[in-house]
């Protein structure tokens, strides 16, 4: 199955809903008023666009997702890797690496990923 094209707001909201899931949409309006700034129409209306779409699930007022965060990370880099770079992983590395924001940490953390991945651990 392939994961659900999720904007920017809607990620907001999803953020909200995989920290406190499952939990009812009443909740949920409370939580997007205070750390979203939105008004109960709108949580509604998210909650019944997600829905539509496969996102989550809401039923008798408990929603959870039927999306991970992995999956919705996943599918955004996938998405901008084939739009950005024709489907190149390693012109995106290159790309991310030019700049020079990456610690010595970090790129032992990839690399170690790499090695991971690999040996056919990393999957």
């Amino acid at each position: 199955m392939e994961t659900p094209k999720i904007f920017e707001s809607e990620y907001r909201f999803c953020l909200i809903l995989w920290e406190h899931e499952p939990v009812r949409s009443s909740e949920l309006v409370r939580l997007c008023k205070e750390q979203l700034g939105w008004k109960p129409t709108t949580t509604y209306t998210v909650i019944k666009r997600l829905s539509e779409r496969g996102v989550l699930k809401n039923q008798e007022s408990m929603v959870t997702a039927l999306v991970t965060k992995d999956q919705v990370q996943a599918a955004e880099i996938d998405e901008l890797v084939e739009k950005k770079f024709g489907g190149s992983l390693p012109a995106f590395v290159a790309a991310f690496t030019r700049h020079g924001r990456m610690t010595k940490k970090e790129i032992d953390e990839v690399q170690r990923m790499i090695d991971r991945f690999r040996e056919g651990d990393g999957q």
